[in-house]
């Protein structure tokens, strides 16, 4: 299946093509600015990456990228039987950034991964799917909350990898995470977690500028799913682990955090070619935790 999944002959749009085309000179220039590595980064296990995954989304300021139609196939074998299906790019509403929980430290080496997942999420809409699930928490501090049972409707938003500030990933990095793309659908019924916890970023961008801040986490809304854009080829070793990334976004209740501006760059291959963008973040309004589809849990 993941040959076959990798290899589909899409056809490509030409609008694609010209980004595409275009983001080849803009990832030149930015690998530029990768650290030198001291060693080889090894893949995590889909179990390792998935379980201590955990984003932070921020509200940020608004923004229309130039128009992107992408055609989308599910990579998560529980959804593969949905359609492929195209969407466009409406604006950009959130940012979502790696987070670790009370005490909690992503274990290496997952954690060489997950500080460099940035998601920016811009809305789209498409076709209502209405498939039931049977949701499980993956990440230890959640395992023993009990599963849930939701209907996935129609999808409302499209994350996809960016960096922040021209700080690049080492290269071992960025070779996954700029292949994670998840479409992120709206869910009923929105159950509450009833969890306060404390965040803290991972991001080395965002760790000196938004202070360690307590969050009491409410009631589901979304689960954002694993998605392969045409255009865009995964290869098989990485697909094995990126396929496995679900998602689930609460509401969550915060204090106050500070206003900070950034300059985003996408790194996807299909969207490379879009230009630089500015993001305020206003402040954080959801939580995105790792979550089984169901019963069928991430290897590793």
């Amino acid at each position: 299946m993941d040959r076959a999944v990798k290899g589909i002959p899409w056809r490509r749009k030409s609008t694609l093509r010209r980004i595409a085309s275009a983001g080849v000179a803009l990832l030149a220039v930015a690998f530029l600015c990768v650290p030198p590595a001291s060693a080889a980064v090894a893949l995590p296990t889909p179990k390792e990456l998935t379980a201590f995954l955990d984003l932070e989304c921020f509200r940020t300021s608004q923004y229309q990228p130039p128009a992107a139609t992408l055609t989308l196939r599910h990579l998560n074998p529980v959804l593969a039987n949905l359609p492929i299906e195209t969407v466009t790019l409406g604006p950009r509403e959130q940012l979502c950034v790696p987070v670790a929980k009370n005490n909690q430290q992503p274990p290496s080496p997952a954690l060489d991964f997950i500080r460099f997942i940035d998601l920016a999420c811009y809305r789209i809409s498409g076709i209502t799917v209405g498939t039931g699930l049977v949701l499980s928490h993956l990440n230890p501090l959640f395992q023993s909350a009990p599963r849930t049972q939701v209907a996935l409707n129609s999808p409302q938003q499209l994350c996809v990898p960016v960096i922040k500030n021209n700080v690049v990933p080492p290269s071992e990095v960025l070779a996954l995470v700029r292949h994670i793309d998840l479409k992120c659908y709206g869910i009923t019924p929105n159950n509450p977690l009833g969890a306060q916890i404390g965040l803290r970023q991972l991001n080395p961008v965002l760790v000196p500028l938004i202070p360690n801040h307590a969050a009491q986490v409410t009631y589901a809304r979304q689960l954002c799913v694993p998605v392969q854009k045409a255009g865009d080829v995964i290869p098989d070793q990485i697909l094995n682990i990126i396929r496995w990334i679900d998602l689930e976004k609460f509401d969550i209740n915060v204090a106050a955090t500070p206003q900070v501006g950034l300059t985003l760059r996408h790194i996807n291959p299909v969207l490379a070619g879009l230009p630089q963008e500015q993001a305020i973040l206003y402040g954080a309004s959801q939580l995105a935790l790792p979550v089984a589809k169901n019963g069928a849990f991430p290897p590793g």
